[in-house]
Order: structure tokens, then sequence, then C-alpha cells
């Protein structure tokens, strides 16, 4: 199970709210699985060929299985459709080996979660590790009706370490919880981890802004559509990246991605989400000065990674330690 690709068993398809299902994998011969920490996700290699990311929900401590929830979002890219199309009990599926960069700081006293409809998954395995080191929480899950709420059963388990909090707005935002009053009101340097839709993502990040002494730490599950990179630029002034194992020397155009760039001179970077958001691409850079942006990694990251399928060359020459 050391592979960075693992075949693995539909064991089960469960209905848990509307248009969210979840899928419990395990190992065809039962085999334990690879540990993973709370906050971790999955590559889904869907039938299509497209590769998917989805946050595991279940408790870190269980090595048996995995467990992710779906959203059949027919607004989205496609691959939440696929997935609920053609994923069955008893089916073998491919899926990468657990990745983290939503780490769960284990060091607070008390932490808060604020999850959205489908992004309570990460979330969930937040509060099943915070239950198990004892370490107080308050959950808020914010959704449409209760019909929307995913795992209430589980998660209604962990009094007293943590405490649950439902915040139903019948599809009227005005309804919900008032993010920037919450924001507010949480005490002096608390922990905060955030997941959900784009709307609570951008209300947190504007809220957050009057408490800068919140540890604050968020996935998004769709990239900001303000801040995704404009990948049709104009400017077609040239920058350069170099291989530093060969010293191969590639000019790219402003208006050019960094992985096409690479792949028209044979070298493939691994990619999946395409939108700064997986970490699949994540490359080191050994000097240079990069644009970022990705929505994954810290700013320590940021000196010596760089993610290449949404970010660029501000200027000059990029040397990639490749």
């Amino acid at each position: 199970m050391n592979d960075p690709h693992m075949q693995l068993f539909i064991k089960q398809v469960r209905l848990e709210a509307t248009g969210i299902h979840s899928y419990e994998l395990i190992s065809p011969t039962g085999s334990s699985l690879p540990r993973f920490s709370a906050g971790a996700h999955l590559d889904v290699h869907l039938p299509s060929g497209t590769i998917r990311q989805y946050s595991l929900a279940n408790d870190p401590a269980q090595s048996h299985h995995y467990v992710i929830a779906v959203l059949n979002d027919a607004m989205g890219r496609g691959g939440s459709m696929e997935l609920h199309r053609t994923f069955q009990v008893g089916q073998i599926v491919t899926v990468s080996a657990p990745r983290n960069h939503f780490h769960l700081h284990e060091d607070a006293r008390q932490v808060f979660l604020l999850a959205g409809g489908i992004g309570i998954t990460p979330l969930k395995a937040m509060a099943h590790r915070l239950n198990t080191l004892g370490i107080a929480f308050e959950l808020h899950y914010c959704a449409r009706s209760k019909d929307h709420l995913a795992f209430t059963e589980a998660l209604e388990a962990f009094s007293p370490t943590g405490t649950v909090h439902y915040h139903l707005d019948g599809g009227k935002i005005e309804q919900g919880l008032s993010l920037p009053q919450w924001i507010h009101g949480l005490p002096e340097a608390a922990q905060l981890y955030y997941c959900g839709p784009t709307g609570l993502m951008q209300a947190c990040h504007d809220a957050l802004k009057s408490r800068p002494d919140i540890q604050a730490y968020c996935e998004h599950f769709k990239a900001p559509n303000s801040e995704i990179r404009n990948t049709t630029s104009t400017d077609d002034a040239e920058v350069f990246l170099h291989i530093q194992s060969t010293g191969k020397t590639v000019a790219v155009k402003q208006s050019e991605s960094l992985i096409d760039a690479l792949a028209k001179h044979g070298v493939d970077i691994s990619t999946s989400c395409q939108s700064g958001l997986c970490g699949t691409c994540k490359t080191r850079f050994i000097s240079g000065l990069v644009e970022h942006q990705d929505f994954i990694l810290s700013d320590a990251e940021h000196m010596e990674f760089f993610t290449p399928c949404v970010s660029h060359i501000k200027s000059g020459t990029l040397v990639l330690d490749l």
C-alpha cells in the first residue's frame, strides 16, 4: 500500500443528505490503509480520466477504511456528477495516497470549526481528532435545511468535548449565521478552521481583516474567480524557465501556462485541479521571482515551491529543481 496510487474497493455508498453521498473505501485484501491526518484529501480518478480531490471525513485513527462525501453539484465542473453516476458498491477505484494541505494544529486549547455545506468533510475529520486529543471545540455548520446536513449522528456524538451548532438559512443568506458578527465575537487569538462554498469563504476572508489576532486556516473547494490568474493576457513579454539538471532554458510568454510551456519541451509535470488547489504539481525552484496564485501553499513554502498550473514568473529567469 506504499504505491502513490491505490486500487480500493467501494464497500458502501450511503445517502448522507440531500445531494450528498458518502463512499466507504477499503483495501480489496482487507489490509490496513496508509494513515492520514485530519484535513487530508484523496485524488480520486474517475472513469473519464478526470481527477478530483475529496476530503477524508472519517476519524484519522481509523486505518481500515477511508470515507469521502461528495455533493452532486450540477453547477460544478462535472466531476461530482460523474462520480455519483458511476461509483457503485463493489467497484474498484483508483485513488492517491492521502495528502494534506489543510493541517490541524494540535497545540490549541480551544478550536472553532466553521463548515458550509459539503465543507463539513475535512472539518468532521478534525472534530474526530480534537475529540481524541480532548481539545475543546465548537463546530458551526451552515446549510439550507436539516435535509442538507450530513453526518449529524456522528457530529452529535462529540459532546462533551465539542459542541455543534447548526445554522439553517432556508436558502436566504440574511437568515443564516452573520459571519462578521460571529467572527468579531471569537475569543482573542482563537484558532479558526473554515471550509465551504465561495460566498462563505469570501465572507470569512473579509471579516477576518478586522481580527488579525485570529489564527485562521481554510481550504477552498473552488478557486475564487476574482483571484484566478488571467491566462488570456495579451502581454507577450518573455520570461524564462531554466531546468537545473539539464541546463536547458525555455522561453515563456507571460500569457502562456508554465505547464504548457514545459510540456512543449518534453518536461511533463503531473497536474490535477489546474486551479492551484490540490498541490499535485507542486514544484521546487532554486532561484527567481514567482507570482504565486495558489490557495494551498504557506508563505514559508512559497520561498522554495510553487504551483506551475496557475502561478507564473514575475520577471527574468526561474530556475527549477528538475
